[in-house]
């Protein structure tokens, strides 16, 4: 790696642990309210309204919440799908039949994810979805996305590059994680628009 590769990776860590130590503040309340938020906004996005299928995840801990919006998408008729954590950081999607089809589940010394507990779909059920929501911790005025580092979603990006598909990239943030500048690799690749609890920003 470049001496410029590793100066980026020091600075997305860094900018990682005071995000992450601005969520870590919230309290229960904070986040319930910006989930509401949040899915009243994300829901009159037009992506959202002609969308077949969404690709989501649910949200942990401090993370913006998603079930509200999971769970309005579901009675809209669309079909959502949630990832599957592989050994080897990838993602497996299962369809979410509703709260009750998730399962708490530990990988290793990483946090527990809400996984679906059905049917596993493959890694590649992801390229046929209309609207892909990502997870982050940050995005920049250009729409270059800081994630937490694990390179799941660098990978979904790349299979959904490889399959030619073009779904619309939305990233779901509080008001404050709309940042300035965030460190950009190679291999990062900018979304469509943010959602947070006070409004959209879209990207060309």
């Amino acid at each position: 790696m470049s001496h410029i590769g590793r100066a980026t990776e020091a600075d997305k860590r860094m900018l990682r642990r005071e995000l992450l130590a601005v969520r870590n503040r919230l309290t229960a309340d904070d986040v319930r309210e910006s989930a509401d938020a949040l899915a009243g906004r994300a829901l009159g996005l037009p992506e959202l309204a002609h969308a077949r299928t969404v690709a989501a995840y649910v949200s942990v801990g401090s993370e913006p919440g998603t079930l509200a919006l999971l769970d309005a998408l579901r009675e809209r008729g669309v079909r959502v799908l949630l990832p599957a954590l592989l050994p080897d950081n990838d993602l497996d999607w299962g369809a979410y039949a509703g709260e009750g089809s998730l399962v708490r589940i530990q990988h290793g010394g990483k946090m527990a994810l809400f996984e679906p507990a059905g049917e596993r779909l493959g890694p590649d059920a992801v390229t046929g979805a209309d609207v892909v929501l990502l997870p982050g911790l940050a995005v920049d005025a250009r729409g270059m996305r800081l994630g937490r580092g694990g390179g799941s979603y660098d990978r979904v990006l790349t299979r959904l590059e490889r399959a030619d598909a073009h779904p619309a990239l939305v990233v779901l943030l509080y008001d404050s994680e709309v940042v300035g500048h965030v460190p950009e690799e190679a291999h990062d690749r900018p979304v469509h628009a943010v959602v947070t609890p006070s409004g959209v920003r879209r990207f060309t």
